[in-house]
């Protein structure tokens, strides 16, 4: 398995729930700056060239939630999603799916000072109501299932922390709350400190 991984990236949240799963893979390093060999090997696997990309023998995987996806129902032994036939499959999955096609198109206008024309148009609806979503949607307690964490966590938690990081989200205390307890994971630690540590001042 490969990992095709930037820490500046959002590869962070990919590296992440391979850290919770603690797979074996090879992780291969990124440089956008300059084009070298790991780069179009990139480009020929995923048109995009973007991260993360994961590639499982002969099958590739793009994008965060489907990335977290597939690896949570790969490794079904390490509970990081419901079972196929659990009630709690419909709640999983929405969390999954609402980071990336909602919360974060909105947060990144808002954040580049612009609105869609028609926001009764757009997936996303517009800011106010995304916020709304977020506050409603982020846990009181534990996780979004409850004592089970699972890759929606990863999902969901992981743009919350990184919208925090970047600005682009002011969270309220039960935001705040949820993030903090994400950042207590050994797997989160571990996936994050290559990010931290290019932040830490000179």
């Amino acid at each position: 398995m490969k990992h095709y991984y930037n820490p500046m990236s959002r590869a962070v949240t990919t590296d992440w729930i391979l850290k919770e799963l603690d797979i074996k893979h090879e992780q291969i390093g990124i440089d956008f700056t300059t084009t070298t060999p790991e780069l179009l090997q990139l480009k020929k696997i995923n048109p995009m060239g973007k991260l993360p990309t994961l590639v499982d023998g002969e099958t590739v995987v793009t994008e965060v939630a489907a990335i977290c996806a597939y690896l949570a129902d790969k490794y079904p032994e390490q509970k990081l999603a419901p079972d196929i036939n659990s009630v709690n499959r419909a709640t999983y999955y929405r969390y999954l799916f609402v980071a990336g096609n909602t919360i974060e198109p909105a947060l990144t206008l808002a954040a580049s000072q612009m609105e869609h024309p028609n926001s009764a148009t757009a997936g996303w609806g517009d800011i106010s109501r995304v916020i709304s979503t977020i506050e409603i949607m982020t846990p009181e307690a534990r996780w979004i299932l409850g004592e089970q964490f699972t890759a929606a966590d990863v999902v969901f938690g992981g743009l919350l922390d990184s919208s925090i990081t970047f600005g682009t989200l002011k969270a309220s205390s039960k935001v705040t709350a949820y993030v903090a307890r994400i950042k207590q994971r050994p797997a989160y630690r571990d996936a994050h400190q290559a990010f931290i540590d290019l932040l830490k001042p000179i």
